[in-house]
């Protein structure tokens, strides 16, 4: 590490940033009620929420490995990433067309009630289930990674355990969202999203100006660079930059992992109206594309100093921003590196564990349908909220002890085969009007990603060649609808408020 640029350093901006968010918790969250922690009184400004957004969207995760893909030769190399953000778009405007106008006829506090109504109490279950195992283990992906950056650059020097380190992490998220949950969310998911966008636009600038490159000359030199294509059409369905499969699949990434996820759409839900929400979702959507453009021209630049300078780049293009950060630039870049990541991966946290929160007290102890006084709810909502923030910290040492990188994206990658069922479900439920036998829906979802992911690992031989890639989303969620279709008996009646 570059002298100037101390663990003492560090830790003194990770203390004074989480001083704020605090302070913040500390104002928005008197006299929370569960309607304020859940969403905010669905009172909350589209503008705040859309800035907000990006933040949640953006892990520290995406915020260390965006930039590295670029010089990588395999999936999302070069701007071929540019291809999934504009399939994001199509994805974004079907949730602000489709869903959310569903979600808000309905008034539902988690989306997954509306399976309940539609389709039956197995449906129900099952869909939140699915949510909270794998927003559970994202959550405690994205933290585990944080966290052993910040003990590793920081508190090791310090003689903290890991373990400490992780605690210390999660203490610090559950102290700022206890209280005021989404409402208190709301703010601090901006203000982290104002530092990850400052910290990824100063430090590009910070690293042009070390390859004697002002603004235009920035992008002139990345336009210029073997980094700049965009568009991958001739490489075939094999491909797995392939335009099409990056295209659709971002679009399908982004109707599951965010119309039909409850953290995202708790955010959207929490806005005056529809109106505002549909303001908030379109508006988000372009900030999206921008933000992206700028991890990415920051990965080019980054390969640019590299060949410029004779630096080896890192065996793991995970490493290649971490790296160049905070050892080999300026101590403003690094500052700005642990800033930056620090937003990105709390704002995703918080919110992730406020969502988590609210699914399982609605889904699963009835808040909605309790008797209970204010005072009993809170009590509960507080357990709960404890007992998800210690759940986070057993997974997080799991996965230290398992210690393999191969074996923790595994984990991860299955994570995400939840969301096929979620895409089966709310589709049969929307698109047909029949009626399933519900005890039989819970074994359909469980063979579906199973059968999903034996299909996946022998298509070259099934396919002739193909690889499904992004597209995995979609076969996943198609077996678990026709399946759906096997249980199913047509409908006497078709209720409006559900399609």
């Amino acid at each position: 590490m570059i002298q100037q640029l101390t663990p003492g350093l560090i830790l003194g901006i990770v203390i004074a940033y989480f001083t704020l968010l605090i302070v913040i918790s500390f104002f928005t969250g008197k006299k929370s009620d569960s309607s304020s922690f859940f969403l905010a009184g669905r009172q909350a400004p589209w503008m705040l929420v859309a800035f907000g957004m990006i933040g949640t969207s953006i892990s520290g995760v995406s915020f260390v490995s965006t930039p590295g893909v670029v010089g990588g030769d395999a999936l999302n190399k070069d701007f071929s990433y540019m291809q999934v953000v504009f399939g994001y778009l199509l994805g974004y405007l079907a949730i602000g067309t489709v869903l959310m106008p569903l979600y808000y006829r309905l008034q539902l506090t988690s989306i997954y009630t509306y399976l309940e109504n539609r389709l039956g109490f197995f449906s129900y279950k099952t869909g939140s289930a699915y949510f909270l195992i794998s927003r559970t283990i994202g959550a405690a992906f994205r933290l585990f990674l944080a966290a052993s950056i910040l003990h590793e650059f920081v508190l090791s020097t310090f003689g903290i355990p890991f373990w400490l380190t992780v605690l210390i992490s999660i203490a610090l998220i559950w102290t700022y969202t206890f209280r005021g949950g989404m409402n208190t969310i709301i703010y601090t998911d901006s203000l982290q999203t104002f530092f990850l966008l400052a910290a990824l636009a100063l430090t590009i600038i910070s690293v042009g100006k070390s390859l004697d490159l002002g603004l235009g000359g920035i992008f002139q030199a990345v336009a210029a660079s073997e980094y700049s294509q965009v568009l991958f059409f001739e490489g075939g369905w094999s491909d797995p930059n392939n335009f099409f499969k990056q295209f659709f699949g971002g679009a399908l990434i982004t109707l599951t992992m965010s119309g039909l996820d409850q953290d995202i759409m708790q955010k959207n839900l929490s806005c005056r109206t529809l109106k505002d929400a549909q303001k908030n979702m379109f508006v988000f959507s372009i900030i999206m594309v921008v933000t992206n453009i700028l991890f990415l021209t920051l990965g080019a630049l980054l390969y640019i100093y590299m060949a410029q300078t004779g630096m080896e780049a890192p065996e793991k293009t995970d490493l290649v921003y971490p790296t160049l950060a905070l050892q080999h630039f300026a101590p403003l870049v690094g500052i700005l590196f642990i800033l930056g990541i620090t937003a990105a991966t709390y704002a995703s946290s918080d919110s992730a564990l406020a969502a988590l929160t609210t699914a399982f007290c609605v889904d699963f102890l009835n808040f909605e349908k309790s008797d209970e006084s204010e005072e009993v709810k809170k009590r509960k909502r507080t357990l709960v909220h404890l007992g998800f923030s210690l759940l986070l910290f057993v997974i997080i040492i799991i996965f230290k002890e398992i210690n393999n990188q191969a074996v923790l994206s595994a984990v991860f990658i299955w994570a995400g085969y939840t969301y096929g069922p979620l895409l089966g479900l709310f589709g049969f439920g929307i698109l047909t009007n029949r009626n399933v036998r519900d005890k039989w829906v819970l074994p359909i979802c469980i063979a579906s990603p199973i059968l999903s992911y034996f299909l996946d690992k022998y298509s070259v031989e099934l396919f002739a060649g193909f690889k499904f890639g992004f597209l995995l989303l979609l076969l996943n969620g198609l077996i678990t609808f026709l399946g759906l279709m096997v249980i199913s008996t047509p409908g006497k009646q078709r209720k409006e408020e559900y399609f």
